[in-house]
């Protein structure tokens, strides 16, 4: 009898031992014992992730905080540019800390120094102005946060200051508006007389829509831009400067828009002093919004180059990539077409923008 308890006893402490031996297992510091090692690799892989999140040490529990400066709320397409970029960075869930800087480049470079401060993980902008960026990029690289250009370019030579350019190439929009006007009037043995509504003066749209048109026009010389003059790409503006073509050339054949709402303000002044949009002016223009689609729908704009204001999704990935210390592409263009009166028509009722 004296014998069975004592075996028993000895089973018992036994049994006592190992279950101490587990529960220290799991919460232990001492990275040298081997029951630690052996319970931490049978935990269910669940329950691990489960606690890396919990205790915030995880890379892919991290909120991304972004800071967008935006241009402006000059137009159709910035608007919706604008709502792209919120929905977009909503749906990933980003904090997004949004700025407008009301066309005005002090107010942009004001915003860049403010999201430098509240230490934010990326800084997106689509800038006023092409030129004097160089200052406030390098205070953004010199505090290790990457920055991504939406919609226009910076004019430096120093790339390594930004990751990425996403948006249209300008260029080739005022190309393919130029390639249609030069189809247009291949067989014409008259001048045709041309005025030209640019963006903001300075902006990297103005100038490469400008430089793309002229040089692909240069191959008619009976095509002449007899006027040209920046509209800040507002409807407003765009009306008023048309009004003062009107006055200044009696016999303007085209009218060539960097913007939708540019086109629409000149539509207002021509109908005003009496002359049909579309036949008395033909009207070249550059976004495809809602209403120039529906101005081109109507025949008063002739031929519209889109120009696609939805990148939020682009801005997005590429926000994500960068902060997982990815490699991107140093430019990502958009996807966009063209569209005829009659294309306009067809493609309107499902338009997004």
């Amino acid at each position: 009898m004296k014998l069975k308890k004592r075996w028993g006893l000895a089973v018992t402490l036994a049994v006592m031992v190992s279950i101490v031996t587990a529960c220290g297992g799991n919460g232990g510091s001492n990275g040298n014992n081997s029951n630690n090692t052996a319970n931490a690799t049978n935990k269910p892989a669940e329950t691990a992730a489960a606690q890396e999140t919990a205790s915030g040490s995880g890379d892919g529990d991290k909120k991304i905080t972004l800071g967008f400066s935006q241009v402006g709320a000059e137009s159709g397409w910035r608007t919706a540019n604008t709502k792209s970029i919120q929905e977009s960075a909503k749906e990933a869930g980003f904090d997004l800390k949004f700025s407008d800087a009301q066309q005005k480049q002090e107010n942009q470079i004001k915003a860049i120094r403010s999201f430098i401060q509240q230490k934010v993980d990326v800084i997106a902008f689509s800038p006023v102005v092409e030129s004097g960026w160089d200052t406030v990029l390098k205070e953004a690289k010199d505090a290790g946060i990457p920055v991504i250009l939406t919609d226009r370019a910076v004019d430096s030579a120093d790339t390594s200051l930004y990751k990425t350019f996403i948006g249209s190439d300008f260029i080739e929009e005022g190309k393919k508006a130029g390639q249609w006007l030069v189809d247009q009037y291949k067989d014409t043995q008259e001048d045709v007389n041309i005025v030209e509504l640019q963006g903001t003066t300075g902006s990297a749209p103005a100038n490469d829509r400008k430089a793309g048109f002229q040089d692909t026009i240069a191959s008619n010389p009976k095509l002449k831009i007899i006027a040209s003059q920046t509209g800040d790409f507002t409807r407003a503006k765009g009306k008023e400067v048309m009004q003062a073509f009107l006055k200044a050339h009696k016999d303007i054949d085209v009218l060539y828009a960097h913007n939708d709402d540019m086109a629409l303000g000149a539509i207002q002044a021509i109908e005003a002093a009496g002359l049909v949009p579309g036949k008395d002016i033909i009207i070249i223009s550059v976004d495809a919004v809602k209403d120039g689609m529906q101005a081109a729908a109507d025949g008063k704009i002739n031929f519209i180059v889109e120009c696609n204001p939805l990148l939020g999704p682009q801005l997005m990935e590429a926000a994500q990539a960068v902060v997982a210390g990815k490699e991107i592409d140093a430019r990502i263009v958009t996807n966009e077409t063209t569209f005829t009166s009659e294309q306009a028509k067809e493609a309107l009722p499902s338009r997004q923008y």
